[in-house]
């Protein structure tokens, strides 16, 4: 499951707040929330990402409030992964129970620039800068957790489960 695409490259403490402003919260539907991702952070972004693309950010990503909203606007919008120095613990278990794949490493977020072209491969635990060449290891994804992901969310997950075996 190697994802490829442009680097969307955001900076320390993008709170859910930007991810997805409380003004819209009252959707629930990704692809209307898509239309709003990151609004706060960057207004263009929802109309200039492509299916595919890639967020790099710094520390504490998905910091402030705990909102699922933010990581359904986020894989709403298509963007294939996460790649942050670090998630805000709360972030960090949404985006799981939601589906959207993350990564942590400051080394790459600090290495990877806007507008590079990323690979990342979750099961040889490799980011590569295919811009410069620059290779990052990440820790490989616990394998329920994986799940989950491949599964479209925590929802999904039990959907699948329920009706065969006790999770």
């Amino acid at each position: 499951m190697t994802v490829k695409g442009r680097v969307w490259k955001f900076g320390d403490d993008i709170n859910t707040d930007e991810i997805i402003p409380a003004r819209y919260l009252n959707m629930t539907d990704p692809a209307k929330l898509a239309e709003h991702v990151m609004e706060d952070a960057d207004p263009n972004f929802a109309s200039r990402v492509s299916p595919g693309d890639i967020i790099v950010a710094g520390k504490n990503f998905g910091c402030g409030s705990s909102r699922e909203h933010a990581p359904v606007a986020i894989k709403g919008a298509k963007v294939s992964c996460v790649i942050a120095a670090s998630f805000a613990r709360i972030f960090f278990r949404n985006a799981f129970n939601m589906g959207l794949l993350i990564f942590e490493s400051p080394e790459a977020a600090n290495g990877i620039y806007d507008g590079d072209s990323v690979e990342v491969d979750p099961d040889q635990g490799v980011i590569t800068d295919l811009s410069t060449g620059a290779r990052f290891e990440v820790a490989l994804i616990p394998p329920f957790m994986r799940q989950l992901v491949e599964d479209g969310g925590l929802i999904a997950h039990l959907k699948r489960y329920s009706a065969h075996e006790v999770v």
